[in-house]
């Protein structure tokens, strides 16, 4: 992947939910970051074509009704998002989220993982629906597991408190703490940013003295 052709971040996106923040502030300050490796880009790409088709087997489906797909958030400032699709089932709605994963993990998935649960969450805040569906898929075995979310207004009302202190921190050029469980956490190690993270080192520290101070050993 080229990293100089990657977009500016200048807004949160509803997936950036449960992720560390000291990452999303590297992406915003399009800081050093290592490039994708291409089995990860082709596993994606694999996971946007089950989407596809699970997307096309529910526009056939004649017990419930897809009223929406890939639809995007209302407009604000701060958060932005685009849910796979919005789907009728007995005159209520629903927000569909899809998710694929391998048979290892899917065989032990007895409950939504808690980053899913934050992105879905926001969606049904932003889209003023009381539940949505997380629903997974098995890439191997292309076995389904579905769980009902509720929405939960305080818990999102956390996520957006939460964005708009990181959103502080970005204007005021202070890299945020590392995760409570650095560096076990799972973030950690698929993170493009590892590299300089560590350099940063665990506490809040300025971005432009920090950038300074290291331009004679590592340029940035």
């Amino acid at each position: 992947m080229d990293q100089s052709k990657d977009r500016d971040q200048v807004h949160f996106y509803i997936t950036d939910a449960g992720k560390c923040g000291r990452a999303i502030f590297f992406k915003f300050k399009k800081a050093p970051r290592k490039n994708i490796d291409p089995r990860i880009l082709r596993i994606f790409d694999h996971g946007n074509y089950l989407h596809q088709l699970i997307m096309k087997a529910l526009f056939a489906a004649k017990k419930l009704h897809v009223v929406a797909s890939e639809v995007h958030t209302p407009p604000q400032e701060m958060i932005s998002g685009r849910a796979d699709a919005i789907i009728s089932l007995d005159n209520e709605l629903y927000v569909l989220d899809i998710k694929s994963m391998n048979s290892m993990i899917f065989r032990n998935l007895t409950a939504p993982k808690e980053e899913n649960v934050s992105q879905i969450q926001l969606y049904l805040h932003y889209f003023k629906i009381k539940n949505g569906i997380l629903l997974y898929i098995d890439k191997d075995q292309q076995e389904l597991k579905e769980f009902l979310i509720e929405y939960d207004p305080e818990l999102c009302q956390r996520f957006i408190d939460g964005f708009k202190i990181l959103q502080e921190k970005i204007d005021a050029n202070v890299v945020p703490v590392v995760l409570s469980d650095y560096p076990k956490n799972w973030q950690c190690n698929y993170c493009q940013f590892r590299e300089i993270c560590d350099l940063t080192g665990k506490e809040e520290i300025n971005w432009q003295l920090f950038k300074e101070k290291i331009e004679g050993i590592n340029p940035i």
